[in-house]
């Protein structure tokens, strides 16, 4: 597995698809974030730039084809196709062992939309699956790696870069609209695209 130890969801199941019909997984939506702007921007050395406002709310609103409403990502051109980032908690866990740090690392810090606790979610990108925290199914599509920068190196610890490589998580293409709350979840694997895409 690319991600932390400990994960449920391993490679065979995220790829549902190749090892059977679709499987439901449970998980728990740890965190949401939703930041009108890039934060990370000139040199990581001068730190990140305030906050306009809360960025970590209890639920997100998510639209097919745009993102999430209200964060940077949603419906720019530049972004299509992978609008929501999802990462595992289990990966920072990781990359806090690798680099010897003591308690947890912050989250909201590597800046991804959706930090689910209990699946391998780098082993979801190139397939289709659902995340359903209540509100209904909200269909996604990992379209390529959520790759780390160099900010992490300032914002998480020295070292974060290179250790969250390969464990950074998915970008995703969001295929339905929704509403996703922190809290208990349910991933279903090995879904079908029927967008035609």
């Amino acid at each position: 597995m690319t991600g932390g130890a400990g994960q449920g969801g391993g490679p065979e199941e995220a790829r549902g698809g190749e090892a059977g019909p679709p499987r439901s997984v449970p998980v728990t939506v740890e965190l949401l974030l939703a930041s009108p702007r890039s934060r990370y921007v000139g040199r990581p050395a001068d730190g990140a730039e305030p906050a306009l406002g809360p960025e970590t709310p209890s639920s997100v609103e998510v639209r097919a084809g745009l993102g999430i409403v209200g964060d940077r990502y949603f419906g720019r051109a530049a972004h299509r196709g992978a609008q929501v980032t999802v990462f595992a908690a289990e990966s920072l866990e990781t990359v806090a062992r690798l680099l010897g740090v003591d308690g947890p690392l912050d989250a909201a810090a590597t800046r991804r939309n959706v930090v689910l606790r209990g699946l391998d979610v780098d082993a979801l990108r190139g397939t289709t699956f659902s995340v359903d925290s209540g509100e209904g199914p909200v269909l996604l599509r990992a379209t390529r790696a959520a790759n780390p920068c160099a900010w992490m190196d300032h914002e998480l610890a020295p070292g974060a870069f290179r250790a969250m490589r390969g464990r950074g998580g998915v970008r995703c293409e969001p295929l339905s609209d929704g509403v996703l709350r922190l809290g208990p979840a349910v991933v279903q694997l090995g879904l079908a695209d029927d967008t035609g895409r």
